[in-house]
């Protein structure tokens, strides 16, 4: 496969509109841009920038991908993670020192404040949360499937990157990466309860009122993945209008994002953060 010479272009990417320092730079793949066929493509008949060696892809597609992806960056190897919808994180240099001797790091988060590692969580419906502090003194990528919402690893990450940058987790700023909508986000009761149980009494009606009922349909409903990240960045004391995105869904927006939900058999999406020299 002789793509080597191929770069992956600016606008196939989403890129933070955050008005931070300039050392802070991040992006979001989409389906675009890549060599991968179908059903990995990019949605309409051309090359798919699939990044995930598990999801069945040819392995030679994907490593292209990865390296058109990583062109991007100063590196040419990223902080990827073993992601278990935990709330794990991890120190992104060490992940990828460990990835040289073969070892996966099984987490769902890392975090640095050196120049040039870059942490890397990979979706297809779940939420990507990036963050950074105003001066760009540390970075952090959180893969937020509704477990790891649920269980903290917003909270954990922005914490981990607040101590590395020497500043209150309320000072920090956050990217919510493309997920799936509210309009596609059908759950059971279960995960409703799972948000209200964990959720402070003075939040909980706030938390319970990401879930709509979904059309007469008995203990199912809709949930804003969007909503309940940025209540949980509130409870962070991080003010709304340091927080990016949050507006597309990965499932109707089928031409341009990866969607296991509405696909099963898809790819992976890329979100991206590090800190320039």
């Amino acid at each position: 496969m002789k793509h080597h010479d191929a770069a992956l272009d600016h606008g196939a990417c989403l890129w933070p509109q955050w008005k931070v320092s300039p050392r802070v730079r991040a992006f979001v793949t989409t389906r675009a841009g890549g060599v991968s066929a179908a059903p990995f493509d990019d949605g309409a008949g051309e090359g798919g920038l699939n990044l995930g060696f598990s999801t069945g892809d040819a392995p030679e597609a994907v490593a292209e991908n990865r390296r058109r992806a990583l062109a991007l960056t100063p590196s040419r190897h990223a902080a990827w993670l073993e992601q278990v919808h935990g709330a794990q994180v991890e120190d992104a240099h060490a992940v990828v020192n460990r990835l040289v001797f073969g070892e996966r790091s099984r987490a769902d988060a890392s975090v640095t404040d050196r120049a040039g590692v870059v942490c890397v969580v990979m979706t297809a419906d779940c939420l990507p949360v990036l963050f950074c502090d105003d001066a760009g003194r540390a970075v952090g990528a959180a893969h937020a499937g509704w477990r790891g919402l649920a269980g903290g690893v917003i909270e954990r990450t922005a914490e981990r990157v607040a101590t590395l940058a020497g500043v209150s987790p309320a000072r920090l700023n956050a990217t919510l990466g493309p997920a799936i909508g509210p309009s596609a986000f059908e759950v059971g009761e279960d995960v409703l309860d799972a948000f209200a149980s964990a959720a402070p009494a003075a939040r909980r009606d706030a938390t319970t009122a990401a879930f709509r009922p979904a059309g007469g349909t008995p203990a199912k409903y809709f949930a804003d993945i969007y909503a309940l990240a940025r209540l949980r960045l509130a409870e962070l004391g991080v003010d709304d209008g340091r927080i990016d995105g949050g507006t597309h869904c990965t499932v109707t927006e089928q031409t341009r994002f990866y969607s296991y939900r509405r696909d099963r058999v898809t790819g992976r999406m890329a979100a991206m953060i590090w800190l320039a020299d």
